[in-house]
């Protein structure tokens, strides 16, 4: 599987898990955008990054930033003020994650699949963030 065919597998599972959660969800025309989704929960839309987690040394591992290259040129762009939140799917256990954008790193955010949580701004405890008991 390549990584269009993968992303699209998880944005297809997020949308699946949002409708059987009662949310009405809008995929925006084009790939010109920084959101994959759009969340209506009722009282507020919500922009939503959806992405596809790896496990790598007992975190669920994400990217916060995208990566574009021009002219052979390469640029990192956060989703800071473009998204309010990423939905993400870990591709080995098939776990999604709500992860609000106010708790996500620069970069990249990871989410500690086992007890202790570290303080720092990029490491989150995995279960605090589950989709189905984050959702908004």
């Amino acid at each position: 599987m390549n990584t269009k065919q993968t992303g699209d597998e998880t944005e297809a599972r997020i949308i699946a898990a949002l409708i059987a959660e009662g949310y009405t969800v809008s995929v925006p025309f084009g790939d010109n955008d920084k959101y994959d989704l759009v969340l209506d929960t009722g009282r507020r839309l919500l922009r939503i990054q959806c992405k596809t987690g790896w496990i790598e040394d007992d975190v669920v591992r994400f990217k916060t930033a995208s990566k574009t290259t021009t002219d052979g040129t390469v640029t990192m762009d956060d989703y800071d003020g473009e998204v309010d939140a990423f939905a993400v799917r870990c591709k080995e256990t098939g776990t999604l994650y709500w992860v609000p954008i106010d708790d996500v790193g620069k970069k990249s955010t990871y989410l500690r699949l086992t007890e202790p949580e570290i303080d720092h701004p990029s490491v989150k405890l995995a279960e605090r963030y589950r989709l189905e008991n984050r959702l908004p």
